[in-house]
Protein backbone atom coordinates (compact mmCIF):
# COMPACT_ATOMS: atom_id res chain seq x y z
CA UNK A 1 0.00 0.00 0.00
CA UNK A 2 1.71 3.36 -0.99
CA UNK A 3 2.74 5.70 1.91
CA UNK A 4 2.73 8.75 0.04
CA UNK A 5 6.72 8.90 0.62
CA UNK A 6 6.69 8.70 4.68
CA UNK A 7 9.34 6.95 5.16
CA UNK A 8 7.80 3.87 7.28
CA UNK A 9 7.68 4.26 11.24
CA UNK A 10 9.64 1.80 13.80
CA UNK A 11 7.62 -0.23 15.98
CA UNK A 12 8.44 1.22 19.44
CA UNK A 13 9.24 -0.60 22.59
CA UNK A 14 6.88 0.17 25.37
CA UNK A 15 8.07 2.30 27.72
CA UNK A 16 8.48 2.80 31.34
CA UNK A 17 5.13 4.88 32.34
CA UNK A 18 6.11 8.21 33.84
CA UNK A 19 4.24 7.09 37.19
CA UNK A 20 6.29 3.94 37.07
CA UNK A 21 9.81 6.23 36.70
CA UNK A 22 8.11 8.76 39.52
CA UNK A 23 7.33 5.72 42.09
CA UNK A 24 11.09 4.25 41.66
CA UNK A 25 12.85 7.64 42.00
CA UNK A 26 10.63 8.49 44.88
CA UNK A 27 11.11 5.38 46.88
CA UNK A 28 14.74 6.11 46.40
CA UNK A 29 14.30 9.66 47.62
CA UNK A 30 11.86 9.26 50.16
CA UNK A 31 12.00 10.05 54.16
CA UNK A 32 13.72 6.75 56.22
CA UNK A 33 10.83 6.39 58.38
CA UNK A 34 8.45 6.66 55.50
CA UNK A 35 10.74 4.04 52.95
CA UNK A 36 10.64 1.75 56.35
CA UNK A 37 7.25 1.75 56.37
CA UNK A 38 6.90 0.67 52.73
CA UNK A 39 9.48 -1.98 52.89
CA UNK A 40 7.76 -3.21 56.22
CA UNK A 41 4.47 -3.44 54.17
CA UNK A 42 6.29 -4.72 50.70
CA UNK A 43 7.76 -7.40 53.01
CA UNK A 44 4.06 -8.73 54.74
CA UNK A 45 2.47 -9.19 51.31
CA UNK A 46 5.56 -10.50 49.90
CA UNK A 47 6.17 -13.42 52.76
CA UNK A 48 2.05 -13.75 52.28
CA UNK A 49 2.77 -14.98 48.86
CA UNK A 50 6.10 -16.70 48.61
CA UNK A 51 6.83 -17.84 52.30
CA UNK A 52 9.91 -16.99 54.52
CA UNK A 53 12.07 -18.76 51.09
CA UNK A 54 11.63 -16.13 49.37
CA UNK A 55 14.41 -13.71 48.99
CA UNK A 56 15.12 -10.16 50.04
CA UNK A 57 16.88 -8.96 46.62
CA UNK A 58 13.54 -10.10 45.17
CA UNK A 59 11.78 -7.80 47.99
CA UNK A 60 13.83 -5.13 46.92
CA UNK A 61 13.10 -4.92 43.14
CA UNK A 62 9.60 -5.50 43.76
CA UNK A 63 9.88 -2.26 46.09
CA UNK A 64 12.44 -0.20 43.55
CA UNK A 65 14.82 -0.28 46.14
CA UNK A 66 18.15 -1.34 46.17
CA UNK A 67 19.33 -4.71 48.27
CA UNK A 68 21.35 -2.93 50.77
CA UNK A 69 18.47 -0.33 51.19
CA UNK A 70 16.53 -2.71 53.31
CA UNK A 71 19.47 -3.54 55.06
CA UNK A 72 20.27 -0.15 56.18
CA UNK A 73 16.59 -0.58 58.03
CA UNK A 74 16.34 -4.08 59.29
CA UNK A 75 19.91 -5.74 59.56
CA UNK A 76 18.89 -9.15 59.30
CA UNK A 77 15.87 -11.47 57.71
CA UNK A 78 15.21 -12.54 61.45
CA UNK A 79 15.04 -8.44 62.18
CA UNK A 80 12.34 -7.80 59.18
CA UNK A 81 10.58 -11.07 60.10
CA UNK A 82 10.45 -9.74 63.97
CA UNK A 83 9.09 -6.20 62.98
CA UNK A 84 6.14 -8.28 61.18
CA UNK A 85 5.42 -10.39 63.60
CA UNK A 86 5.34 -6.78 65.74
CA UNK A 87 2.97 -5.44 63.32
CA UNK A 88 0.67 -8.07 61.85
CA UNK A 89 0.01 -10.18 65.37
CA UNK A 90 0.53 -7.91 68.19
CA UNK A 91 -0.25 -4.71 66.33
CA UNK A 92 -4.44 -6.92 65.83
CA UNK A 93 -4.28 -8.25 68.81
CA UNK A 94 -6.69 -6.06 70.96
CA UNK A 95 -6.07 -4.93 74.42
CA UNK A 96 -9.17 -5.59 76.24
CA UNK A 97 -9.77 -9.30 75.22
CA UNK A 98 -8.13 -10.59 78.40
CA UNK A 99 -10.43 -8.34 80.32
CA UNK A 100 -13.37 -9.44 78.51
CA UNK A 101 -12.89 -12.95 79.02
CA UNK A 102 -12.97 -12.24 82.69
CA UNK A 103 -16.02 -9.95 82.83
CA UNK A 104 -18.30 -12.08 85.08
CA UNK A 105 -21.30 -9.77 84.60
CA UNK A 106 -22.09 -11.86 81.89
CA UNK A 107 -21.86 -15.39 81.19
CA UNK A 108 -18.61 -17.39 79.99
CA UNK A 109 -20.64 -18.26 77.49
CA UNK A 110 -21.14 -14.65 76.35
CA UNK A 111 -17.87 -13.53 76.61
CA UNK A 112 -16.73 -16.39 74.40
CA UNK A 113 -18.73 -15.11 71.88
CA UNK A 114 -18.31 -11.71 71.72
CA UNK A 115 -14.49 -12.46 71.55
CA UNK A 116 -14.58 -14.62 68.92
CA UNK A 117 -16.47 -12.60 66.94
CA UNK A 118 -14.16 -9.59 67.28
CA UNK A 119 -11.93 -12.32 67.08
CA UNK A 120 -11.97 -13.46 63.51
CA UNK A 121 -12.77 -9.98 61.98
CA UNK A 122 -9.01 -9.08 63.23
CA UNK A 123 -7.54 -12.17 61.86
CA UNK A 124 -9.63 -13.62 59.01
CA UNK A 125 -7.10 -12.29 56.49
CA UNK A 126 -4.69 -13.34 53.87
CA UNK A 127 -1.41 -12.24 55.37
CA UNK A 128 -2.23 -13.22 58.74
CA UNK A 129 -3.17 -16.85 57.96
CA UNK A 130 -0.70 -17.26 55.59
CA UNK A 131 2.01 -15.98 57.39
CA UNK A 132 1.19 -17.54 60.65
CA UNK A 133 1.34 -21.04 58.48
CA UNK A 134 4.56 -20.27 57.14
CA UNK A 135 6.23 -19.74 59.99
CA UNK A 136 5.01 -22.59 61.36
CA UNK A 137 6.64 -24.51 58.75
CA UNK A 138 9.79 -22.27 58.30
CA UNK A 139 10.60 -22.91 62.27
CA UNK A 140 10.21 -19.10 62.67
CA UNK A 141 8.83 -18.62 66.54
CA UNK A 142 6.34 -16.73 65.37
CA UNK A 143 3.28 -19.26 65.75
CA UNK A 144 5.00 -20.88 69.03
CA UNK A 145 4.86 -17.18 70.66
CA UNK A 146 1.55 -16.23 69.30
CA UNK A 147 0.22 -19.39 70.84
CA UNK A 148 1.50 -19.13 74.11
CA UNK A 149 0.10 -15.29 74.29
CA UNK A 150 -3.41 -16.90 73.53
CA UNK A 151 -3.71 -19.70 75.46
CA UNK A 152 -2.25 -17.10 79.10
CA UNK A 153 -4.81 -14.46 77.58
CA UNK A 154 -8.10 -16.18 76.51
CA UNK A 155 -7.55 -19.86 77.02
CA UNK A 156 -6.24 -20.12 80.64
CA UNK A 157 -8.07 -17.51 81.76
CA UNK A 158 -11.32 -18.96 80.23
CA UNK A 159 -10.44 -22.69 82.28
CA UNK A 160 -10.37 -20.85 85.15
CA UNK A 161 -14.05 -18.96 84.62
CA UNK A 162 -15.28 -21.75 83.49
CA UNK A 163 -14.38 -24.02 86.72
CA UNK A 164 -15.78 -21.18 88.54
CA UNK A 165 -19.16 -20.69 86.74
CA UNK A 166 -19.65 -24.94 87.05
CA UNK A 167 -18.76 -25.26 90.76
CA UNK A 168 -15.44 -26.97 90.26
CA UNK A 169 -14.55 -28.30 93.93
CA UNK A 170 -10.66 -27.25 93.12
CA UNK A 171 -10.46 -23.97 91.55
CA UNK A 172 -6.92 -23.03 92.10
CA UNK A 173 -5.53 -26.76 90.73
CA UNK A 174 -3.55 -26.65 87.72
CA UNK A 175 -5.01 -26.88 84.37
CA UNK A 176 -4.78 -30.47 82.95
CA UNK A 177 -3.99 -31.68 79.44
CA UNK A 178 -7.87 -32.32 79.26
CA UNK A 179 -8.95 -28.68 80.10
CA UNK A 180 -6.43 -27.13 77.80
CA UNK A 181 -7.75 -29.64 74.79
CA UNK A 182 -11.19 -28.32 75.21
CA UNK A 183 -10.09 -25.27 74.82
CA UNK A 184 -7.71 -25.40 71.32
CA UNK A 185 -10.70 -27.56 70.36
CA UNK A 186 -12.37 -24.23 70.41
CA UNK A 187 -10.07 -21.85 68.95
CA UNK A 188 -8.66 -24.76 66.01
CA UNK A 189 -12.38 -24.97 65.45
CA UNK A 190 -12.51 -20.88 64.52
CA UNK A 191 -8.64 -20.40 63.29
CA UNK A 192 -10.02 -23.66 60.83
CA UNK A 193 -12.49 -21.26 59.20
CA UNK A 194 -9.86 -19.31 58.20
CA UNK A 195 -7.13 -22.09 56.99
CA UNK A 196 -9.74 -23.66 54.71
CA UNK A 197 -10.45 -19.78 53.00
CA UNK A 198 -7.16 -18.87 52.57
CA UNK A 199 -4.97 -21.65 52.41
CA UNK A 200 -7.05 -24.83 50.72
CA UNK A 201 -8.73 -21.78 48.90
CA UNK A 202 -12.20 -23.63 49.94
CA UNK A 203 -15.74 -21.54 50.79
CA UNK A 204 -16.30 -20.86 54.18
CA UNK A 205 -19.99 -19.69 55.26
CA UNK A 206 -20.41 -15.96 54.57
CA UNK A 207 -20.19 -13.15 56.42
CA UNK A 208 -24.00 -12.83 57.80
CA UNK A 209 -23.44 -17.09 58.91
CA UNK A 210 -20.60 -16.75 60.95
CA UNK A 211 -21.92 -15.08 64.11
CA UNK A 212 -23.75 -18.58 63.79
CA UNK A 213 -20.99 -20.64 63.75
CA UNK A 214 -19.00 -19.11 66.45
CA UNK A 215 -22.05 -19.16 68.66
CA UNK A 216 -22.37 -23.13 67.91
CA UNK A 217 -18.60 -23.45 68.77
CA UNK A 218 -18.69 -21.68 71.78
CA UNK A 219 -21.56 -23.54 72.92
CA UNK A 220 -20.19 -26.71 72.49
CA UNK A 221 -16.81 -25.82 74.06
CA UNK A 222 -19.35 -24.94 76.80
CA UNK A 223 -21.36 -28.14 76.91
CA UNK A 224 -18.12 -30.34 76.36
CA UNK A 225 -16.32 -28.23 79.19
CA UNK A 226 -19.10 -28.79 82.23
CA UNK A 227 -18.78 -32.39 81.34
CA UNK A 228 -15.19 -33.17 82.20
CA UNK A 229 -15.23 -31.11 84.91
CA UNK A 230 -17.73 -32.80 86.05
CA UNK A 231 -15.47 -36.25 85.61
CA UNK A 232 -12.76 -34.97 86.95
CA UNK A 233 -14.19 -33.59 90.29
CA UNK A 234 -15.71 -36.95 90.40
CA UNK A 235 -12.36 -38.83 89.92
Amino acid sequence: MPNNGRKPTKSARPKKSATAKKSVRTRKNMPAAEREKVILESAIRFFAEHGFEGQQRELAKRIGITHSAIYRHFPSKEALVERVYEHVYLGSWQKHWGDLIQDRSQPLEARLIQFYSEYIDHIFRFDWVRIFIFAGLKSFDISERYLVMVMKTVGTPALMEAREEFGFASPDAPIGWREQELFWGLHGRIFYMAIRKFIYRMPIPPDEERAVVVSDAVRQFIMGTRRVLSELQDA
